[in-house]
């Protein structure tokens, strides 16, 4: 859908985080092959870049506000009552020629300042994150190695400082991408827009981000728990691989509904609106 949708900046109550939350495992129920796949095929995307030296994991950087478009394309197909099929990664790219500028514009710059914070980060923590991950990898490293890399006080700052601008450079990004491609603005002013509706519904964003943290715990106590009555205790790192795909993929499919509740959508453009999901 090219045409440009009239969008109004909203303010949510703190609640409607939680809801954001439920309305993706809604999504997901309807169409979980369907949005599995999609999330599959954006795995093998990552592992195939990968593969590519120097420019891959540039590339990697630079489209991944495309994909987080797709997941959102993709939830809004399973609302109309549609299949999304991984076409919704590159329908945003057959727009008009201004939508495609502005999408481009912001891979390149989530690139450079992607590249910016990882640069930074490794020089604080003066390498001592891909050591500890060597000696996680190594398996002729010892319990001994890693408990050495994990009591190296750089290792916190360099972390804190990771999480802290990534947390940042994700609050004008996270409506951008749907306001170039729905709403038609360009990279700037995207950018502009999506941080005033992050701040001014920060106490959603909250809920919604203590909502997820509060499921990964869950699980990782509850696995913790079950697999040491079991008396299995190394069955939780197995469990934990395709726990946390699962949660990963219903993630993406709950971003719409942050977009669609901050931003108003007519209703006639969308035959089943968020709002009328139970």
């Amino acid at each position: 859908m090219n045409s440009t949708l009239p969008m109004q900046l909203q303010q949510v109550p703190p609640r409607q985080g939680a809801l954001w939350v439920r309305r993706g495992f809604q999504v997901f129920g309807k169409q979980p092959l369907a949005i599995s796949g999609l999330f599959a095929a954006f795995v093998f995307g990552v592992f195939v870049l990968s593969l590519l030296p120097l420019l891959g994991p540039v590339l990697l950087l630079a489209v991944l506000p495309l994909v987080s478009l797709g997941f959102m394309l993709a939830s809004r197909r399973v609302l109309e009552g549609q299949l999304p099929t991984p076409k919704v990664f590159i329908e945003p790219l057959r727009a008009g020629r201004p939508r495609q500028r502005a999408l481009l514009q912001l891979g390149v710059v989530y690139a450079v300042c992607s590249l910016a914070i990882i640069w930074l980060s490794d020089t604080v923590d003066g390498g001592a994150l891909d050591a500890l991950m060597q000696a996680l990898g190594d398996p002729k490293a010892g319990t001994e190695a890693v408990q050495q890399q994990l009591a190296d006080p750089r290792l916190e700052a360099g972390l804190a400082l990771r999480f802290g601008l990534a947390t940042l450079l994700s609050v004008p990004f996270w409506h951008a991408p749907a306001l170039t491609h729905w709403g038609g603005q360009g990279a700037a002013q995207s950018l502009f827009s999506s941080t005033l509706a992050c701040w001014r519904n920060k106490g959603a964003f909250l809920v919604f981000g203590a909502v997820w943290a509060g499921l990964v715990l869950g699980f990782a106590l509850i696995a913790n728990l079950v697999f040491g009555l079991l008396g299995q205790p190394q069955l939780v790192a197995l469990a934990a691989m395709p726990a946390s795909l699962l949660l990963s993929t219903i993630f993406y499919a709950s971003l719409y509904f942050s977009f669609a509740d901050c931003f108003l959508t007519p209703v006639s453009d969308t035959p089943s609106t968020p709002q009328e999901l139970p």
